[in-house]
């Protein structure tokens, strides 16, 4: 396959790279099996880059291998990207999390309160209007109104 890349375009491919390879290795390191999938592509795009017209973005390090440089890393709208990414990243797990705190605490009560009586709503039912709830709040509100009780003392 032979594809041909202006260098704006090769930049945005390299961005898009340099993007992926954050979101594997951000949070576990290079040394993941996802990491070492992604390696040697990686590798490949950044050797090409010179020849692509974007040498700027990209530099070698001692042990021979590329990695993006900071014209390319600490660019603003990568950051910006970043940024948002983590930030919905955030929002979705808290109230995901949350949302299957309380159903299986609904779910507790309910089977206390009212053995054998009334079918519950379905589960998926139930927990769309607890996360339901929890984006109206944290939409409204931010953080405003959590409050996190350590070992139930607040």
């Amino acid at each position: 396959m032979k594809a041909s890349f202006t260098a704006k375009e090769y930049r945005q491919l390299l961005e898009l790279v340099h993007l992926g390879m954050w979101t594997v290795t951000g949070y576990q390191g290079e040394d993941t099996a996802a990491a070492k999938r992604y390696y040697a592509l990686d590798q490949k795009l950044l050797e090409m880059a010179t020849g692509a017209g974007c040498a700027d973005f990209v530099e070698s390090m001692e042990d021979g291998s590329l990695q993006p440089a900071p014209k390319l890393a600490e660019d603003e709208r990568v950051r910006e990207i970043q940024s948002e990414f983590q930030n919905d990243v955030f929002w979705h797990e808290l109230v995901t999390r949350l949302a299957d705190r309380d159903l299986a605490g609904d779910q507790v009560k309910r089977a206390m309160d009212t053995p054998g009586v009334d079918p519950a709503p379905s589960h998926d039912d139930r927990l769309k209007k607890i996360e339901d709830r929890y984006w109206a709040e944290f939409e409204q509100n931010d953080l405003a109104n959590v409050v996190l009780l350590r070992g139930g003392r607040g």
